[in-house]
């Protein structure tokens, strides 16, 4: 069972991002912000760690090279509603896909199932 850390500040879409997860049998960890990722990342090694990009404290980006520059195997899957700019930035910075938001269920698993095997 895959081990994902879930990193989003808006409550209901973690919750929604959450339950769509673990109904699919995978072992979920959530994080309202990017403070702290790196440090759970070191403890628990997870095999996957999806984030938001547009976030109070730390914001993705930074998180993203912060992770990449701990552990170059980490895989990522950013996510944002805001500008594609900030996508294409995440996935130059290492993360292995990119989800432009609103996205529909079956375009978020499918691509957690991808990265997952890759």
């Amino acid at each position: 069972m895959a081990r994902i850390l879930l990193v989003e500040d808006d409550e209901q879409i973690r919750i929604m991002l959450k339950l769509l997860l673990t109904s699919s049998g995978y072992e979920v960890w959530e994080a309202p912000n990017g403070t702290r990722v790196c440090d759970m990342h070191q403890q628990l090694h997870f095999d996957l760690i999806i984030t938001d990009l547009v976030m109070p404290d730390m914001e993705g980006l930074g998180m993203i090279m912060e992770l990449r520059r701990r552990d170059q195997n980490v895989r990522i899957i950013a996510m944002s509603g805001r500008e594609n700019e900030y996508l294409r930035i995440a996935h130059r910075l290492g993360a292995r896909a990119t989800l432009s938001k609103p996205f529909g269920n079956e375009e978020f698993l499918d691509t957690v199932g991808r990265v997952l095997e890759a």
